[in-house]
Parts: structure tokens; sequence; C-alpha cells
């Protein structure tokens, strides 16, 4: 039984009390995902059951002894966590190119919208969902398309990296996290951030996540209010928050995915004590 989920990524919707429901697409098909008092549920409602969708499960236990203790206890509270490994690396370029520039809310919005525009939609359990439209899809659309979702200024870094995708995408599906935000940066208009926030979220390794993103130090500053945290421009953080945990991947992995699962995720009762 999946008692917290990670609901970081924008293609989850809430529903009624607090319930979420995502679409995916794994490579035989595509899910409907719901999270409720019931627990987690999948349907495969397009294709063949054949690839399931898969949950990077994330344990308090690893995280980093040197990270400050009221950190560390507010990350405890949220005992063990599972998050959706994003099945589609074109869907997790897709959403690490539509977070470029724009606020958090804003890039939730935009996700959405071009989903449910130039996506797929399938039903869910509480309405319609949608997945991202293919690299291919992408490459058909013409530049009046990208302005009528708002996705105006993402459009050149979408088509270049659709254009790559669909060339490199069995090579890149291959690689460690590491290896993949190298070839990632390749692309134009790919930026080490972006490739860093696409790779944590196809791979599942959130070592490789950008940390000194502003939801990592959003969050982090919520956690642990009295701690002196690096102001918001202050580029030591991100040098900060890898150092307590050294060496240790594992640790940084736990870190950096607790503090973002903190700030938005689902628990099994549906009652969230960070308000949010």
């Amino acid at each position: 039984m999946t008692d917290v989920l990670t609901t970081d990524h924008p293609a989850w919707h809430s529903h009624n009390h607090g319930a979420r429901a995502r679409a995916v697409r794994t490579a035989s098909g595509i899910w409907a995902l719901s999270f409720d008092r019931d627990g987690l549920r999948e349907r495969c409602v397009h294709g063949t059951e054949d690839v399931k969708p898969t949950y990077i499960t994330t344990e308090p236990a690893h995280l980093p002894a040197a990270a400050p203790a009221p950190l560390r206890d507010g990350l405890n509270r949220l005992g063990v966590t599972q998050r959706l490994a994003n099945p589609w690396l074109w869907d997790a370029i897709t959403t690490a190119v539509l977070r470029q520039v724009v606020r958090a809310d804003q890039a939730r919005k935009l996700y959405r919208a071009w989903c449910s525009t130039y996506g797929t939609r399938v039903d869910g359990p509480s309405g319609t969902l949608a997945v991202a439209p293919s690299a291919s899809e992408v490459l058909g659309l013409a530049e009046q398309q990208f302005a009528e979702v708002g996705a105006k200024f993402h459009r050149t870094a979408l088509q270049a990296a659709a254009a790559h995708y669909e060339q490199h995408h069995t090579e890149w599906e291959q690689m460690n996290a590491g290896d993949l935000v190298a070839a990632l940066t390749r692309i134009p208009r790919i930026g080490p951030w972006t490739a860093a926030a696409a790779s944590a979220d196809f791979t599942g390794d959130f070592s490789m996540y950008p940390h000194d993103d502003l939801a990592v130090r959003t969050w982090a500053a919520q956690i642990a209010p009295a701690y002196p945290w690096p102001g918001k421009k202050d580029r030591t953080f991100g040098p900060m928050w890898s150092g307590w945990a050294g060496t240790d991947r594992t640790a940084l992995h736990t870190l950096t995915l607790s503090t973002l699962t903190w700030g938005s995720h689902a628990r099994a009762d549906l009652e969230d004590p960070c308000g949010t």
C-alpha cells in the first residue's frame, strides 16, 4: 500500500477530497492512474498492458546525516514515499522545456493546455486526461499553433528537441542519468537545468536534479524556516545542498526528492499536513 505519492509532475490533477489522477504513456500503451483513499490504481486505457508503470521508492533512512536536523525531521515525517518514474522520455523532455522561464503554476497550466490541445485524450476516473503530443506530432505543428496555447517562447526548443529525439531516443533511453544529461545539453536551447530536470524525471535519479531549483529552495525554507538559508540569488545553495550528501548519491537523491515530495504529494488518508 502506497501511503505517500509524489505528485510534482504537472500531469497530476486534483479531484474531489484531494484525490489525484493522471495519464501516462509507457512503451506499450496509455495508462490512467488514480490515487485516493483506496490507494493507487492503474488501468490501461489504450494499447496493451505489456509495459506497466513503475515507481521509485524513497526511504527517509537514507537522508544525509549532515543536513540540518529540522529539515531531516520534517522529511522524516513523510515516511516512505513513491514517485512514478516517467516511462516516456519525450514527456520528460517536454515537461522540462515547458518549465523554462515561467513560474510553476504557469508551467502546470501550459503543460495541461499543450497536452489537451495537441496530445492524446483518454477517459480517466474523474474526467478526461491527456498525454503529450509525440515528437513527430510536434514537428508537424505550425508556428501559430504554439502561440495558441501559450508556448510561443518554447517553440524552437520543443522543435529542436523533437528532431533530436527522433534521431537519438533509442540510444538515450539506455543511458544512465548523468550521460543522459550530457546528451540532452547538446540540443539547441536545452541547457543544464532543463537537461537535469528531464533526466531526473525519466530515470528517477534525483541526485542529478538541479538542486538550486526554486522549488527545492522554497520547500526547504518552509520545512525549516529558522535555518539561515542562502538568498534566492545566492549561488552557494547548490554546493551547500549537495555537500550535505558528500559522495553519497543515494543520500542526495533522497534529500532532493523528499523535499520535492513534501511540497507536492498526496497521502492515502488524503490529509496533507503541509497544507499544499
